[in-house]
């Protein structure tokens, strides 16, 4: 694979803030950032594409976490399970990936958004205020649900997984939108995480390529995690609903061959 000129490396790093800003406010980056690399990177293999996505996204995601941390404390009881559980979902969804296409999945992802965005929609007070519908083992237990399930499907698919993180939280730990994103970061570390223990040892990434987007996502996490802590819970929810309604445009328009 030849290097990608200046300009196209500049192209790519503006996406690369974009979909670090998309990601830290509600999930959703890799709408962003998947299809520039794709463009910008047209002889690379899809092993290498997903995984310098991955290296990119890792950075973001964690400057994202730790400004959220710093300004949202999210409980520790909840997101540390969390986390593990979405590296094991994730290191086991990308086992299953090899086997079995992605056109499996993008039906039932496509109405499973179609699904969360009406009932977040045609439901304003969901997700306003913090009202846990769980307590002590059965609160671990749900949260150790959402990372598994979420985390399986950032293994084996990927486009969305910020955003289920978040809705699952809100919608089956009660939590706010706010302090779901600050979790949902957390996980989205871990799954990030497990994919690269993965692409790694495979020589899977191109670094000169992924540092340089990396870098720049780290930057557009930064500011997303911070407008979203002073925006408050009312702006992400707008943005994860417009979020959501991107992914059902793109998946949508994949499965009728439309893109």
């Amino acid at each position: 694979m030849s290097d990608p000129t200046l300009t196209v490396l500049a192209l790519l790093g503006l996406a690369a803030v974009a979909a670090g800003f998309v990601d830290a406010v509600v999930g959703g980056g890799g709408l962003i950032q998947l299809p520039a690399l794709l463009l910008g990177l047209p002889n690379a293999a899809p092993v290498q594409v997903l995984a310098t996505n991955k290296l990119s996204s890792i950075f973001g995601t964690t400057m994202a976490s730790t400004t959220y941390y710093r300004r949202v404390r999210p409980d520790p009881r909840t997101f540390v399970p969390l986390m593990i559980a979405a590296f094991a979902g994730s290191a086991a969804g990308a086992a299953v990936a090899s086997h079995l296409p992605s056109s499996v999945f993008e039906p039932i992802v496509l109405v499973a958004l179609i699904l969360v965005g009406a009932w977040v929609l045609f439901r304003p007070s969901l997700g306003e205020i913090t009202q846990l519908r769980f307590a002590g083992h059965h609160h671990t237990l749900a949260a150790v649900a959402v990372g598994l399930g979420v985390g399986f499907y950032d293994g084996a698919l990927g486009p969305g997984t910020g955003s289920f993180f978040v809705i699952g939280l809100v919608g089956l730990l009660g939590y706010n939108f706010l302090e779901a994103s600050a979790k949902a970061r957390m996980a989205n570390v871990a799954t990030n995480l497990a994919a690269l223990v993965v692409f790694i040892p495979q020589g899977a990434v191109i670094w000169h390529v992924g540092l340089v987007m990396a870098a720049c996502n780290l930057l557009g996490g930064w500011l997303g995690a911070r407008v979203a802590v002073s925006r408050g819970t009312r702006f992400v929810r707008i943005f994860f609903i417009l979020v959501v309604s991107g992914f059902i445009v793109k998946i949508g328009g994949d499965i009728i061959g439309v893109w």
